[in-house]
């Protein structure tokens, strides 16, 4: 008689980690930031590369990192290397230059700060750094802007693959690559390299994407290198706190689970640094609630087959 075998026990989802962007605690030293966030029972930091904290236009930038790696080691923090300060290159122009600019130079100033970028992350320990495209030139054909960014950004991926350090380009509303149809054409340009990823912003699928957030999610898994978080309304890019927005959150964190996804979860709200300490107490109190609405659905739902992961 053949013996009965029990049935496999489903693979478990690992809980997500999440971070928050100093982008939104711009009015506190870094030192303070991130002594907060370890109070608060954050797991990681995205770093935004700017003047008011690791400025990485300033002399002695190594050992400045050095002092900032140890600091995240004291408070056990991960961490992300984020480029998209506002006026870190430019005072006049947010975000400028960019790697699409019209003149060699100012491209050549953007791809500096990522090789920057790249190196800090290296001696940080950071699992991604995260960039941009920035949007298309007045006068510039659009292929002649594809052609930049494919160019730009596969001269940083060169250094980022001798760091082992991935570069996560985001999909941002009203700039070239404002969507995931714009990553895969850039990532098909370049050959599909193992070294690009992306940065998924939740509130940007809410935005502009044709699929709900969840979807979004399971259609750029194979390539998610870092999640950026926060709440937004359909068509209106304008990052909010959870709750006053139109996002329902437990299906995106659950399809986060499903996805094995294993890199920090940021939540990104620069405009409300003035309230900072407070935005970050009470994200994290959401996420962690919601993510608890999460692993209800993950109980309840049938095995997918996606990932290998059986709920």
């Amino acid at each position: 008689m053949t013996q009965a075998h029990p049935a496999p026990a489903p693979a478990r989802v690992p809980a997500l980690r999440y971070a928050y962007g100093t982008n939104g605690l711009a009015d506190l030293r870094l030192e303070d930031a991130l002594a907060l966030l370890a109070d608060l029972g954050y797991a990681g930091v995205g770093l935004t590369l700017d003047h008011m904290h690791l400025d990485p236009l300033a002399p002695g930038l190594a050992a400045r990192t050095a002092r900032v790696a140890r600091v995240l080691e004291r408070h056990g923090l991960a961490v992300t290397v984020e480029t998209g300060a506002r006026y870190v290159l430019d005072p006049r122009r947010k975000h400028h230059p960019t790697l699409l600019d019209p003149a060699a130079d100012a491209r050549a100033a953007r791809t500096d700060l990522l090789l920057k970028a790249v190196r800090v992350a290296a001696d940080l320990g950071a699992h991604a750094v995260h960039c941009f495209s920035g949007r298309l030139p007045p006068g510039t054909p659009p292929e002649a802007a594809w052609a930049r960014l494919a160019d730009g950004v596969g001269s940083v991926l060169d250094a980022a693959g001798a760091a082992g350090v991935p570069v996560a380009i985001e999909p941002e509303p009203g700039h070239l690559l404002e969507d995931l149809a714009g990553f895969h054409r850039l990532r098909t340009a370049l050959g599909g390299p193992d070294m690009l990823g992306v940065t998924l912003d939740i509130g940007h699928c809410q935005c502009l994407e044709p699929e709900p957030p969840a979807a979004c999610v399971r259609a750029a898994a194979p390539w998610l290198r870092h999640v950026q978080i926060e709440d937004m309304r359909r068509g209106v890019h304008e990052h909010l706190p959870f709750g006053e927005g139109e996002i329902d959150f437990p299906p995106v964190l659950a399809a986060l689970r499903e996805a094995g996804y294993g890199g920090l979860l940021t939540v990104e709200l620069p405009r409300h640094s003035h309230a900072g300490p407070e935005r970050a107490a009470s994200a994290f109190d959401f996420l962690t609630t919601a993510e608890t609405a999460a692993t209800a659905l993950l109980a309840a739902a049938p095995a997918t087959g996606r990932g290998g992961v059986r709920c």
